[in-house]
């Protein structure tokens, strides 16, 4: 009865104010906000940050002095220290391409993926192109969240050959766990950018999903892929990087504040043993392992 209440509570109240916000104006102006260097803004930000998330660790920071970001977007974004992350080299595995935590996970059975108890949503509108998501029928996904106080950077979970990108256009409500709970098609329907890959375990693809001030998507083959000009408009395919091949642990992208990456594997995988929702991951820990 409680988890009802909530439900019917506050996280409706919740998704009903996101509703009623301008999303792509607030995004738009955090946007600009965050690549300010004017010194007081920048500072401002970055102070409120640190005091709002005391987990936030800049020893792992290959610029440690939080200070010295030209911009609160650079403080943000910054980049780990050689050494601050181990990359599993274990054959046949994945590993998390992100630090965060698992929303949720399992099989692709009937090309659905869980979004929350009692909801889901299908690859086809995920991925906004049918012929992508007919790789994924029958295989296995990870929705993994990323906070504010988390590494802000995308890895990649296996080797593999960019085979194809596509900007999707879509609302930016915040991807939180109150509003996956109470906005249906959620992943489906924020604005994202999915890259399909080929990879020796078959396809993969990451959907990276944007969310209420989350100011940009960025790829290391195609740099700021959103906000578009006028943001809005059409499925729009990015012709940058298609062919190009990445290793297991090196870099893809990043996005401005906390938001959510979604993997999916053509093929069935098996998650570790204590990767479950609600637990934490970090870039480059096994995350699940193909073959018998």
């Amino acid at each position: 009865m409680s988890d009802l209440v909530e439900r019917s509570g506050g996280d409706e109240l919740f998704a009903q104010l996101q509703r009623a916000l301008p999303q792509h104006w607030l995004s738009r102006g955090m946007h600009a906000l965050a690549r300010s260097r004017r010194r007081p803004v920048r500072d401002a930000l970055i102070r409120t940050v640190l005091r709002a998330y005391p987990q936030i660790d800049m020893h792992e920071a290959l610029q440690p002095d939080p200070f010295a970001y030209d911009s609160f977007n650079a403080f943000f974004t910054r980049q780990l220290r050689p050494g601050a992350r181990s990359i599993c080299d274990e054959p046949d595995t994945a590993v998390s391409p992100v630090d965060g935590s698992v929303s949720q996970l399992g099989r692709t059975d009937a090309g659905k993926l869980v979004q929350a108890k009692g909801m889901d949503y299908t690859c086809d509108a995920l991925l906004a192109d049918a012929a992508s998501a007919a790789r994924y029928v029958g295989g296995s996904f990870a929705c993994l969240y990323l906070a504010p106080y988390d590494y802000h950077r995308i890895h990649m979970p296996l080797d593999g050959v960019l085979r194809a990108t596509r900007y999707v256009p879509g609302h930016l409500f915040s991807v939180n766990a109150s509003t996956a709970r109470t906005v249906p098609q959620l992943f489906a329907r924020n604005e994202r950018v999915v890259c399909d890959f080929d990879t020796e375990h078959g396809p993969l693809c990451m959907v990276v999903v944007g969310a209420l001030f989350v100011g940009s998507i960025e790829t290391v083959f195609a740099g700021e892929i959103n906000p578009p000009p006028g943001r809005g408009g059409q499925v729009r395919a990015i012709e940058a990087g298609v062919g190009r091949r990445f290793a297991r642990g090196e870099e893809l992208g990043r996005f401005n504040m906390g938001s959510t990456v979604i993997v999916l594997f053509g093929e069935p995988a098996r998650f570790e043993p204590r990767i479950e929702p609600e637990h934490p991951v970090r870039m480059g820990q096994p995350l699940a392992r193909f073959g018998t």
